[in-house]
């Protein structure tokens, strides 16, 4: 199992970031960097399973912690 790593401030902005970065991707389709845009699909995906590789590599986490 993925330890989650990615709060929900962070999960929100991160889903925002993807989105619009996707949205420029669809509303450009003649631009030449369009294909750039596609690096949306990261953030998105951060977003959606609330855990970043990043922030493991760097032990890292914006989760709040929970107490017992």
């Amino acid at each position: 199992m993925v330890t989650k790593n990615v709060g929900g401030l962070d999960r929100l902005l991160r889903a925002i970031v993807g989105l619009a970065l996707l949205g420029a991707f669809f509303a450009f389709p003649e631009a030449e960097w369009r294909y750039w845009m596609l690096i949306g699909i990261i953030p998105l995906a951060t977003a959606a399973f609330a855990t970043c590789p990043a922030y493991s590599l760097v032990g890292l986490s914006t989760c709040p912690r929970k107490t017992a």
